[in-house]
């Protein structure tokens, strides 16, 4: 029997404002209850209240940024800047089911303004609304694909991680630079540093230019996905921007650090992008070892603007000081990454296949 979301659930509703008055960043005895936002790292906690909105086994929904993502809350909590909050009467339906109902949901809003899932969005979607011990054996069934993907993604963590501590092994801290190399400011060693276009452009679905934000820039590459906007060619053209084959691309608006090389792709950049044009010389695949470190990322964020979205200013990439070791240094640091690269695209091969088949079970049972 199909039925609507908000026939199962006691109510679904929108965050509202920060309380600017009632807050802090760390757990106190005066603010003891989590506040959680639209966000990915530790599970969108945004810092702590007094007062919880809700007290009920819930789901959050990521309404904006990472559109989608999920959390099952079992404690008291206040949402917070529209993250959507889902409370299910669990006599009908499995938290756990609903969760992965709630993975499913797409924005059902069209036209050109950021892409975001709204309360009615929500409300609209139907679902199988089987007896709870077969609405477990689905969630059972995915809970286990799931396991295997987040290992998975904990190798291709490791793997990373094997890089970043062999260029500090190598290099040490290339913000305090303890070992005296050479430095530079970025702006030196780069064509052109500039970012995409501030605004909104003319989207087409029948385009072949993907629109690209630093949500594209994933596993060091351009990732073009099925919620990419597109542009035509007329677009493109109107917003071209030369990036060489020795470019870097990086998130500076919103999720701060994504990172992937440029290799030539056709697309047009949004303004959370920043491409660094790296002159000829220069070695690509070093600088971005550098920006891959956790002290580059330190570096963003303590530079970037306070404010619920945050941003990093292009001034502050162009003059970045770039420590520049010997070439043979950086030659070696390359040879050692590209070998653990390797394993990366096996354990990357095998995360794909496995997400194919936890994507083809969620099509199975919620269409």
């Amino acid at each position: 029997m199909r039925v609507k979301l908000e026939e199962v659930c006691k109510r679904i509703y929108a965050g509202g404002d920060v309380p600017k008055d009632r807050y802090s960043e760390v757990k106190t005895k005066k603010y003891p209850i989590p506040i959680y936002a639209n966000a990915e790292k530790d599970n969108g906690l945004y810092g702590y209240t007094d007062k919880a909105r809700e007290e009920e086994l819930s789901i959050t929904v990521a309404a904006r940024g990472t559109i989608g993502f999920t959390v099952i809350r079992r404690e008291p909590f206040l949402p917070v800047v529209r993250l959507i909050t889902v409370v299910p009467d669990t006599e009908k339906v499995s938290e756990r089911y609903l969760y992965y109902v709630l993975k499913n949901c797409k924005p059902q809003s069209s036209g050109t303004s950021i892409p975001q899932l709204t309360v009615p969005d929500i409300k609209k979607n139907r679902l199988e609304l089987y007896d709870i011990s077969e609405q477990e054996r689905i969630a059972d069934q995915l809970d286990k694909v799931s396991k295997v993907i987040e290992l998975r993604k904990q190798e291709l963590e490791a793997l990373d991680n094997l890089i970043k501590a062999r260029f500090v092994e190598m290099f040490g801290n290339p913000i305090e630079n303890e070992k005296g190399w050479d430095i530079a400011e970025l702006n030196s060693v780069c064509d052109g540093i500039g970012d995409g276009l501030h605004g909104t452009p003319e989207y087409d679905g029948n385009g072949s230019f993907p629109f690209i934000n630093g949500n594209n820039l994933m596993n060091d590459v351009i990732e073009v996905t099925p919620t990419t906007k597109m542009v035509n060619e007329s677009t493109y053209k109107k917003h071209f921007i030369e990036l060489s084959n020795n470019a870097i691309l990086l998130s500076i608006n919103g999720t701060l650090g994504k990172l992937a090389f440029y290799n030539g792709e056709d697309v047009m950049l949004g303004k959370s992008v920043c491409y660094c044009n790296l002159k000829p010389d220069i070695n690509r695949e070093f600088v971005y070892g550098v920006m891959k470190t956790d002290a580059f990322m330190s570096f963003l964020e303590s530079n970037a603007t306070a404010s619920t979205i945050k941003n990093v200013g292009l001034k502050t990439i162009r003059g970045f000081k770039l420590i520049l070791p010997p070439e043979e240094l950086q030659i070696q640091f390359v040879i050692f990454s590209k070998q653990v690269d390797k394993s990366k695209v096996a354990v990357q091969k095998a995360l794909d296949e496995t997400q194919l088949l936890f994507d083809s079970l969620m099509q199975e049972y919620f269409g």
